[in-house]
């Protein structure tokens, strides 16, 4: 499971960082990008062999993981039938480590969706409009965002994900290391400050990619 977990962590940072490109169309930056480095960037991961297996790898990671979190969940069920007489709240752990299983049920439903909005017609049906940049064509997928992310609940879905990921992450970042036999005070108080910083930031950028579109910041 902490694996798996770190495995999928490192999956996010990849994925964060190449969507992120989208940004560089903000003003700040180089305004009339219009989506020409995202395109070009899942161009290469869409195109490059290499990472086509690796997705093979990624899908198996993703399916490995949660039949592991469900596995652990009924264990853990099963073991206590009958609950303390006196609910101990949260001084014993966490309400998002005892709700693992609910947040990662959540991120399920999430990805069904996402991959529904994007993978499928950029790698099954190809059914994307296609944009020229020189010698290249790729799909238009940068379009293909700003399209789905122009409903309104379709946004308060993705944000709604990206919260129970931040959730999700602020227990099994830190988790992971501690199962692997991570136990060192030091060590231990930096990784939990790190996974406190990463739990924030990748799922706001997350966050920051429909919300920058439906409203028009990127576009």
């Amino acid at each position: 499971m902490g694996l798996t977990g770190l495995f999928l962590i490192s999956f996010l940072v990849v994925h964060v960082g190449l969507n992120a490109t989208i940004f560089n169309d903000l003003p700040y930056f180089e305004e009339n990008d219009n989506g020409r480095m995202f395109n070009k960037a899942a161009h290469f991961m869409g195109s490059t062999v290499v990472i086509r297996i690796m997705e093979i790898g990624l899908f198996a990671g993703i399916i490995l993981h949660v039949v592991q979190g469900y596995v652990l969940e009924f264990k853990n069920r099963s073991r206590r039938k009958v609950g303390y007489k006196v609910a101990m709240g949260t001084k014993g752990s966490t309400w998002y480590s005892k709700s693992m299983g609910l947040l990662g049920t959540l991120l399920l439903l999430f990805l069904i969706m996402h991959v529904s909005h994007f993978w499928v017609p950029s790698r099954v049906t190809h059914d994307l409009a296609p944009v020229q940049y020189g010698d290249m064509e790729a799909h238009n997928l940068f379009a293909k965002m700003y399209e789905v992310f122009q409903n309104g609940w379709v946004v308060i879905l993705y944000v709604l994900g990206c919260f129970s990921l931040a959730w999700h992450l602020l227990h099994g970042f830190q988790s992971a290391f501690r199962t692997l036999g991570v136990h060192n005070k030091k060590y231990i108080t930096l990784i939990q400050a790190t996974g406190v910083g990463f739990s924030i930031l990748v799922p706001v950028l997350f966050a920051l990619m429909p919300i920058g579109m439906y409203f028009h910041w990127v576009q």
